[in-house]
């Protein structure tokens, strides 16, 4: 599968109180260890990108690592720091708080990935109105690192303007289901008793 998998962990949790969303309690287990049995199956290997309670992941997946930047500065330097440790030929990244992702979602990325000679490839849901795009559910080339950090290095941090840089191939999903954010403790509680 030549394929290293990157759960990303790094942010600060705002939106749930800052607490650290990867280690709240999803149906028995931590939503970051839901994410990694999802992705688990479909990789190589396997990694966290964490700033904070390192020891608390490090008990859920040997490979743990913190941004290289320092100051929480978002998804992109999670997977800067994740192309540092690949030692594979792709990366694929999903976010710490979708318990739900797809057991596809390697395969069909990467398919699409090498069928267009894209860089990246990204799932997206929905059509017309109701189109959405999951930036940090991507596959990648892990060659990108250098293209990535210079980025990083010129001020950039948003996921869609690096993409922009690209040559990027989407991937549409049926299931919107499968991409669900549980973003505040009120999307838990909803999302833990459905």
């Amino acid at each position: 599968m030549n394929t290293t998998g990157l759960i990303l962990a790094g942010g600060r949790g705002t939106r749930m109180g800052t607490v650290d969303k990867g280690l709240q309690n999803f149906r028995g287990a931590p939503m970051a260890m839901h994410a990694l049995m999802r992705l688990g199956p479909q990789v190589d290997d396997l990694m966290i990108n964490a700033n904070q309670n390192l020891a608390a992941y490090e008990a859920i997946c040997t490979a743990v690592w913190p941004d290289e930047m320092q100051g929480f500065a978002g998804p992109l330097a999670g997977i800067q720091t994740g192309l540092m440790h690949c030692e594979t030929t792709y990366l694929v990244t999903a976010p710490c708080d979708s318990p739900f992702l797809p057991s596809d979602l390697v395969e069909r990325l990467k398919t699409a990935l090498i069928e267009n000679d894209a860089d990246l490839a990204v799932a997206v849901t929905g059509s017309g109105d109701q189109r959405q795009s999951h930036p940090v559910f991507c596959l990648m080339k892990a060659a990108l690192l250098p293209h990535l950090t210079l980025f990083l290095q010129q001020g950039g941090r948003k996921v869609d303007a690096w993409y922009a840089s690209l040559p990027v191939t989407e991937v549409h999903f049926e299931d919107e289901a499968a991409f669900r954010n549980i973003n505040t403790l009120e999307d838990l509680r909803r999302f833990e008793a459905s």
